[in-house]
């Protein structure tokens, strides 16, 4: 009988009782994936800087860039980067619904910025600039194709954390997501910012 409830006194835990994961550990290896992804983009610039002149007769970037459209792109993104900002600072208050008011507006300025990229690929594959077509169009396509991809990946983490910070507001650990998800998206700014000057810029002026 002794033995019978000394084993019902002993319950079974099916977990184990740790410290929370150090926030300081998170950033450094956040900031370790952001210097990977610098990498990645820099062999992207390199590459377009080799190719980016190889037309094979084919069209040239006078010939397809609208730089109107292109800078209504540009201030859409960076209009995303103002409202993470405000999002960033109303979080700092720990006022939730603000915070989610302001993820949303920069989530819609996001879904802006891909979709007016869209509707520039499938205008430039309509005319016939394909990424096989020549070099610099298979140099153009990765590198601003993977910007928007990151961007694409970037909109599913920000719906992900609203959804989080919805169901269990802004603790420590969705203000560490926020942080992260804060120094992405602003990367993501500026490596735009690189792409707007280097390949739309100087394809057009130069």
């Amino acid at each position: 009988m002794s033995n019978i409830q000394s084993q019902s006194a002993e319950k079974p835990q099916f977990y184990l009782e740790e410290d929370h994961h150090p926030e300081g550990s998170t950033n450094l290896g956040f900031w370790l994936y952001l210097m990977s992804d610098c990498l990645i983009f820099a062999t992207l610039f390199a590459t377009y800087a080799v190719l980016g002149r190889n037309y094979a007769a084919g069209p040239a970037p006078a010939d397809l860039f609208d730089l109107k459209l292109v800078a209504i792109n540009t201030a859409m993104l960076l209009f995303s980067s103002i409202t993470y900002g405000f999002a960033m600072l109303q979080m700092e208050r720990g006022a939730k619904q603000e915070t989610l008011f302001w993820l949303a507006v920069t989530g819609l300025f996001g879904l802006a910025f891909l979709g007016i990229e869209l509707y520039e690929f499938h205008h430039m594959i309509h005319e016939g600039a394909t990424p096989q077509r020549s070099a610099f169009l298979s140099a153009f396509f990765t590198l601003v194709g993977t910007h928007g991809l990151h961007v694409t990946f970037g909109i599913i983490w920000l719906v992900t954390l609203m959804v989080q910070v919805s169901k269990h507001g802004l603790i420590a650990e969705n203000r560490r997501r926020l942080m992260c998800l804060s120094m992405f998206w602003h990367f993501l700014d500026v490596v735009w910012i690189g792409v707007f000057s280097v390949v739309y810029l100087m394809g057009v002026v130069g």
